[in-house]
């Protein structure tokens, strides 16, 4: 019998070599733990072998088997805890299912056709201290209709009208350089290329607008100076009534067909109660590609004679208006239903001091991820990129939309309007709200008539990074009304304060109580600056990410400049 100080056995472990004419076996160890509790049954159960798994290692029970997790235990317990579990339970559901959507219509983007063409196109400053703000619409009208001196009738073109030289559409993009900035230029514009031989025409970029248009001498009778020599359609260029695009334009303005007429006539009102009249004309459009070939397209555009109010102040440094909307009748419309690329507008604008950036049309320069995506809203009323906004905040204050649904509200994205709008009531918390900065050193100097509301400071303001710490960020949410869930858009104070040439910062913000139906938000240039923003029609949605908007991630070309 053994001594009551000898040790006692705790374990076994059994080491099987491998026979030595197989040593491919490996060998086995077992493990053995030895303990003297009674057992749980009167009876004791006869050891039995061990099943041998030379492949898989031994795993040892854990000491203290209470602390296993158990579903069934955790059910049973308290109602805290059961609520707790459902909570992460949810949190994690909802989390996956925004996650995987979004992947998934990422993947379906990348199976979309992507052989249709994308162009960019360069965007230039006008110089001037004009505040925009176009957001046109199609008016009818009861006056005399002008009637164009044109040598020679519309002919049908030999090649169709709607011909596309598929042969130089070779390549999916093209790229050009962007100078300007909110202020004091107060727009950014492109230049195209348009007839035969092709000129160079400069037109503000309007995702408000329908409708293209170049000033126009047929002959014109109220144009601005221009950047470039007036647009002379020749013969068989101008648009007869019974084409299908004059007749969407003459439904936008309420008219009647006319059937003996020899020409398409048009008047477009602006927000700021300027307009433009003219007749429709077909032309070739040159568009340049990536790889510098040139795709000639047909497509109709305005040919204005006739401008007035603001607009012609605009026009001193610009030959027109590059119509962007959701319209038929826009370019970007045009050319996806001529099949030449997918209906998708984009535009990036720098938010450096120097300004700059570019515009696209065609999908080919969508960021490859880190998109936000909000729905579009469509409207049977405008063609306007407007999308349901659920919060507005100025820092951790909310913004009150007013009217029936103050907690909802609209908002447009247009690139014609070089400041921001918010509703009546929105602008009247953001105005409160800022009230503070009398504390801070910012007093309000009502002799800057640069923009309604101005401040001054007790030291030089060299630039807005002087003073940013003291405004808040802007955060607009949209799709879900769970702050977690939300998709924002962050206007950092750069993104609404502008540095006057008295040396005061001003809001780049204003009231939008008499602008559309007094209820609608405006996103101008000044908080669409550094991010590409991009309106892709084919999917009904709008989406942006920040960029530097210097190129596109997807230009390999030569050096951007």
């Amino acid at each position: 019998m053994a001594s009551d100080h000898s040790p006692r056995l705790q374990g076994v472990v059994i080491i099987t070599l491998p026979p030595p004419d197989n040593p491919s076996l490996g060998k086995t160890i077992t493990a053995f733990t030895l303990s003297d509790d009674p057992p749980a049954t009167p009876a004791q159960e006869p050891d039995r072998p061990l099943t041998r798994q030379p492949d898989l290692p031994v795993r040892l029970p854990p000491r203290n088997p209470e602390l296993r997790f158990s579903l069934r235990s955790l059910l049973l317990g308290s109602p805290r805890a059961v609520l707790g579990f459902l909570g992460v339970s949810l949190f994690a559901f909802f989390l996956f299912a925004s996650l995987y959507s979004r992947t998934l219509q990422k993947l379906r983007d990348s199976d979309e056709d992507r052989e249709r063409d994308t162009f960019v196109f360069p965007l230039f400053p006008k110089f001037g201290d004009d505040v925009q703000l176009k957001v046109g619409r199609f008016v009818g009208f009861d006056v005399e209709r002008f009637m164009a001196s044109i040598d020679g009738r519309a002919k049908k073109d030999q090649r169709g009208p709607n011909f596309v030289d598929s042969e130089d559409v070779t390549d999916s993009s093209a790229i050009l350089p962007v100078r300007g900035n909110v202020y004091p230029d107060g727009l950014y514009f492109t230049s195209i290329l348009v007839g035969t031989p092709p000129k160079w025409y400069y037109l503000d970029m309007d995702t408000g607008s329908d409708l293209t248009w170049i000033q126009c001498d047929a002959p014109c009778r109220s144009c601005g100076k221009g950047a470039n020599a007036l647009y002379n359609p020749k013969g068989g260029k101008i648009v007869l009534p019974k084409d299908s695009l004059c007749k969407e334009v003459q439904r936008s303005e309420g008219t009647e067909y006319c059937e003996t007429c020899q020409q398409c006539d048009y008047e477009i009102e602006y927000a700021d109660h300027s307009s433009s009249m003219g007749v429709l004309a077909r032309d070739e459009l040159h568009l340049r590609t990536k790889n510098g070939s040139l795709a000639k397209v047909n497509v109709v555009f305005g040919c204005a004679y006739d401008q007035q109010g603001q607009l012609l102040n605009t026009l001193t440094k610009t030959d027109g208006i590059f119509g962007l909307s959701r319209s038929r009748v826009s370019l970007p419309s045009q050319l996806a239903s001529l099949g030449v690329i997918n209906n998708v507008v984009g535009h990036c604008l720098s938010s450096d001091a120097s300004g700059g950036g570019y515009m696209f049309l065609g999908d080919g320069f969508l960021s490859n991820g880190g998109m936000s995506w909000i729905p579009m809203m469509k409207s049977p009323s405008n063609n306007l990129y407007q999308t349901e906004i659920l919060k507005l905040r100025y820092g951790s204050s909310s913004l009150n939309f007013g009217g029936q649904n103050s907690g909802l509200g609209r908002i447009v994205f247009d690139s014609g309007s070089s400041y921001t709008y918010f509703s009546k009531q929105a602008y009247s918390n953001l105005v409160d709200s800022l009230k503070s900065l009398a504390s801070m050193g910012l007093i309000q100097d009502q002799s800057d008539d640069t923009l309604p509301i101005c401040w001054r400071a007790e030291y030089i303001i060299r630039s807005i990074a002087d003073v940013k710490h003291i405004f808040k960020t802007l955060t607009l949410h949209f799709g879900s009304k769970w702050w977690i869930l939300s998709t924002k858009f962050h206007i950092p104070p750069e993104g609404y304060l502008i540095l006057s040439n008295k040396g005061n910062v001003c809001l780049g913000i204003l009231d939008g109580s008499r602008v559309l139906d007094g209820s609608t938000n405006i996103l101008g240039d000044i908080s669409l600056r550094g991010k590409l923003v991009v309106f892709d029609n084919g999917n009904h949605r709008i989406g942006w990410t920040r960029s530097d908007c210097v190129k596109p991630e997807k230009y390999q070309s030569r050096p951007f400049i």
